[in-house]
């Protein structure tokens, strides 16, 4: 029980993140298009499903949960977090692209940026050299092979 409520409350961040400060910085929400909706829910599915990715990674390899006061135990470098480091904060804001992008809100885009810009000094000057500290050269060898923000995808030679 003590478990599920770690999870329970990790969840504070993304509904803050990604529902309260989005609807108090944007009162109308109406869908302009259908252009902009399908576009912006792809984009928005596409984030959720990173999020998704990231959370059952936490849970399943990391014994822990995503809100930083409950950290993973376990250095985790499958599933998303084989292609980028920070799986979750690029699915949050890729997400919130997405709901720029169905209502075409400006506001909601500016956020957006905003988190995005927050996380990274958050990650360079805290998160990072904790993470060296935690758990040393195999954190230091994984974030030589494996970029912050944006997959690598190469292509192989045969």
């Amino acid at each position: 029980m003590k478990t599920v409520c770690k999870h329970i409350i990790s969840f504070i961040l993304p509904i803050t993140v990604l529902i309260i400060v989005p609807l108090l910085i944007e009162q109308h929400w109406v869908i302009r298009n259908m252009f902009c909706m399908l576009t912006g829910g792809i984009i928005l599915f596409t984030g959720l499903s990173l999020m998704s990715g990231a959370i059952i990674a936490f849970i399943r390899w990391g014994n822990g949960t995503l809100a930083p006061w409950f950290p993973t135990r376990k250095l985790i470098t499958t599933g998303p977090y084989a292609l980028l480091r920070n799986p979750m904060i690029t699915g949050v804001v890729v997400t919130l692209i997405g709901e720029a992008v169905v209502i075409l809100s400006y506001s909601i885009l500016i956020w957006a940026i905003a988190f995005f810009l927050i996380n990274d000094i958050y990650f360079l000057m805290y998160e990072e050299p904790n993470l060296e500290r935690k758990f040393g050269e195999e954190y230091r060898q994984y974030k030589q092979k494996v970029p912050r923000w944006i997959p690598r995808f190469k292509k192989h030679l045969t």
